[in-house]
């Protein structure tokens, strides 16, 4: 709720170019859940390399709440005409509004493009601010006649001023590795804590790839080298392909992470005989230096993230080393305390991925829709809540991690 004492100016921009990306990196590591999706590097190499822009229907209104001239409140949001690269789906949404002879775009989606990662999406130095931030949102979509508002992998903080501000929260289910305090002292003691079944299969998957003469080697930002870059780049574009669609995110735009956001990336590259056959590339939540604020940062330390990943040869269960074995052992090895797996896959409960439950806000401007859809929402959260209860049996775990 607004407070009347505050002068707040609410400000839309066409790109994020026209941020100032001191104060938003400023305010985005003022959050409990920041991530470096949300950098202003990152948002800004999804604009200017063309893979998040209007021409891919991603319309950018980057949204600034500001007091007394200072920044307060900001949040990345995005006009668009389809729900592709989202992963949260409401294509059954918009069919219904269809059937109807109703437009469900263009509407307004809050979140990192192509990025299903969990994290702050309302930055705000408070959380009056962040409600502000929220009412402002839904009265800007509501003037410009969109059909909804939805925000996408948010965080608690977000939830709480999305609920306030009358938005109805959709939940989903993703799959995270927790390290123990204190940490593992080695992949093999990881090992010993899954029953034997798990233990067995992941032996067995390690062993098939190492049989194969496959070897793998990492490196961490600046180390990464053009070539290795060229070669993720190879691989990450032919695994679109193969599927039958083209890449999301171009050349250029991790040419812009190569030199903009080095110290977020760890590549693995996997090798046979010499020669490069695959790579998986991670994201790790390093903030950039030089921040004035502190504040948060610390506990922000050691997130690893599973993002991408392409090989040009088939070799059994290389996916699996490449994407979950060898980025476990690294985070073990450096004492990281999470490894994020990414959307969907309950396969990664097998690796030792549990359960996580995630988190989306919807508005939608026509209230027989909305009631409607708040109906659909509320037997979806009951099967979720049934699902994760069902996956809490099956825990790979000889015990509970926390018990270790």
């Amino acid at each position: 709720m607004k407070d009347e004492s505050f002068d707040y100016v609410i400000r839309v921009l066409n790109s994020p170019e026209e941020v100032n990306a001191v104060d938003w990196n400023e305010l985005l590591y003022a959050q409990p859940q920041a991530t470096p999706f949300m950098r202003h590097e990152y948002l800004l190499a999804l604009h200017t390399s063309g893979s998040a822009t209007p021409d891919t229907g991603w319309e950018p209104r980057f949204t600034l709440l500001e007091r007394s001239g200072v920044l307060v409140g900001a949040c990345a949001l995005y006009v668009k005409t389809h729900s592709y690269g989202e992963y949260v789906f409401d294509h059954a949404w918009a069919n219904a509004y269809a059937q109807h002879g109703f437009s469900y775009y263009p509407k307004a989606v809050v979140a990192v493009p192509f990025t299903p990662v969990p994290g702050a999406r309302l930055l705000a130095r408070t959380p009056e601010d962040r409600a502000v931030l929220a009412q402002a949102l839904i009265q800007w979509c509501d003037t410009e006649k969109l059909s909804s508002l939805h925000l996408l992998f948010e965080s608690d903080e977000d939830n709480t001023a999305c609920e306030a501000a009358g938005m109805m929260l959709r939940h989903t289910v993703q799959f995270h590795w927790t390290n123990t305090t204190p940490s593992y002292p080695d992949f093999e003691s990881f090992l010993a804590t899954l029953t034997q079944e798990k233990r067995k299969k992941i032996r067995q998957e390690r062993r098939k790839v190492n049989d194969a003469g496959v070897t793998f080697r990492w490196s961490l930002g600046r180390d990464i080298s053009a070539t290795d870059w060229d070669f993720f780049y190879r691989c990450y574009e032919r695994t679109y392909l193969e599927h039958g669609n083209a890449p999301y995110l171009s050349r250029d735009f991790f040419q812009s992470m190569a030199d903009t956001m080095p110290e977020n990336w760890l590549l693995f590259v996997a090798e046979r005989a010499g020669q490069a056959i695959a790579t998986s590339l991670i994201a790790i939540n390093t903030p950039p230096t030089g921040l004035e604020s502190q504040k948060n940062i610390d506990s922000q330390q050691g997130v690893a993230y599973g993002r991408y990943w392409g090989a040009l040869e088939r070799v059994d269960c290389l996916h699996f080393e490449a994407c979950y074995y060898q980025p476990l052992k690294w985070c073990i090895e450096h004492q990281f305390q999470r490894f994020e797996g990414g959307a969907q896959g309950e396969h990664k409960m097998a690796r030792a991925l549990l359960p996580v439950k995630t988190t989306s806000a919807h508005w939608l401007a026509h209230p027989g829709f909305a009631e409607a859809i708040e109906r659909y929402l509320a037997r979806e959260g009951q099967g979720i809540g049934e699902y994760l209860e069902d996956l809490g049996q099956r825990a790979p775990f000889k015990r509970p991690a926390s018990s270790i």
